[in-house]
Formats: structure tokens, sequence, C-alpha cells
């Protein structure tokens, strides 16, 4: 066999490799987009759940339902009955599309009357977000949250974005309600109604201060953290360094 038939021989084979390999990796594209999306049914409250009342008095109050929720934001193992808390009590106030976990729930009347598990050194406060600015409501009780506020400095007017606090803990995730907003533009005035939802923080009153300040001057919005989430400060985003 001449050298010009070894090299299509070999670019054949080479060409044969990539095809498969393309194949391999958008089906496997394919399959972790239908994981991320995939959705199971769990034990998630509908109506407000006050602290002390009992499981069974919730769910014939019709309190409970199985609702389907993506496996990314499956609290724990995501209950699918009430089980497993048989006599027991709710410890702290449960909203509307919270789900139910075991750990908001106990026997002790004591325990009942808590309200929420703020850490010794913290208080906690809550922020009325929309969808978008709540990460698509990914964020739920026990995740960690970096919060951005959006504005108009004003010292020099100057507009901005810039990372506010990072890894703050979330305690609670409350009733999602419609707002009525009103935009008007020279085409005419255009109103609709976009969901917000209430979210409960753990902080300190120096962070405390900085979030209610932020929000009577600005826009906040959170993002969702990881372990390995890089975070580093800086001057944030505004009209001088956008495109830098």
């Amino acid at each position: 066999m001449d050298r010009r038939k070894v090299l299509l021989l070999v670019a054949a084979v080479i060409a044969a490799l990539g095809t498969l390999l393309v194949f391999l990796y958008a089906r496997g594209a394919d399959t972790r987009a239908e994981e991320r999306f995939e959705t199971r049914d769990v034990l998630r409250a509908v109506a407000t759940i006050e602290p002390g009342e009992s499981i069974e008095a919730a769910q014939q109050a019709g309190k409970l339902a199985l609702q389907p929720v993506p496996n990314a934001m499956i609290v724990g193992p995501g209950l699918t009955s009430t089980s497993g808390l048989a006599g027991q009590l709710a410890l702290t106030r449960i909203y509307p599309g919270e789900q139910i976990i075991e750990q908001k729930f106990g026997t002790s009347s004591e325990g009942a009357s808590a309200q929420l598990p703020i850490p010794d050194d913290q208080i906690a406060i809550s922020v009325n977000l929309s969808d978008p600015a709540r990460v698509a409501g990914f964020v739920n009780p026990n995740s960690e949250v970096t919060i951005f506020v959006t504005g108009t400095n004003p010292v020099d007017s100057q507009t901005f974005s810039r990372m506010l606090l990072d890894r703050i803990a979330v305690l609670g995730v409350g009733s999602t309600t419609p707002i009525t907003t009103t935009t008007t533009t020279e085409e005419g005035t255009t109103t609709e109604q976009l969901p917000r939802t209430l979210l409960t923080l753990a902080v300190t009153k120096a962070q405390a201060e900085k979030i209610l300040y932020a929000q009577s001057v600005g826009e906040l919005a959170f993002g969702l953290t990881t372990e390995t989430s890089q975070l580093p400060p800086g001057q944030g985003a505004n009209a001088d360094n956008l495109f830098r």
C-alpha cells in the first residue's frame, strides 16, 4: 500500500473518531440537561403552617400537597409522606412554597415556640425579591447567597452594580405575591404583574443596616454560591469600567 493510501486511511479513521466523540458529547449534554430539569414530587406547604401546629392538623386543613420540584432544588431526601412526622409540631412558621423537612418539626411544645434557627450572634431580616433576583427560585432555606446591589451613588449620581455582602445564610423562603409595576415609554404605558418572594436571612447588625439601606436606594439581587465560588472584593461595575 503506497503512502497516499495510508494517509487517506489514517484521515478516515481520525474523522470517524471525531464524529464519534462529537456524538458522545452531544448525547452526554442532552443527558445532563434532562437531569438538571428532571423533577420529583415532594411534600410542600400550600398554605402557611403556624408554629405549634401539628402535622396532622396541617394535612387535614389541606395545607400540604405533593408538587413537582427540580432534583437540584430538593432539600434533603425530599419527603413524600407525613408518616415520619406523626405527632410532631411545627417548630417555626412554614410559608407556602416551602418544602416539608424533618428539621422544622418536633414533639416539644417549647421547641414549637421557636421562631427561626438564628445563630446566637446574629439577627433575622427579610427582603422581598423578584424571581430573577432570587436566582429563578433556586434559593431555598439553608442556601448560601451573595448579595449584589444596583443603584445610583447619591454622592456623584453615577449608576453602579456591586457586590454588597458574600456568603449570607438563608433561613426561610416565604410566600410569593404578585406586584403590579407600571412602565411608561414613548410607545405608551405598560402594566404587568411580577411575582416577588419574601426571603429571610441571618445577618449581623452591621450587615442588616447595609442591606436595608441598599434596598432603599437601589435594587438587590442574590447570587447562589457554593464552597468553591470565587468572590474577590472589587469596585463593582459602572459606566467607566463596564467594557474594560
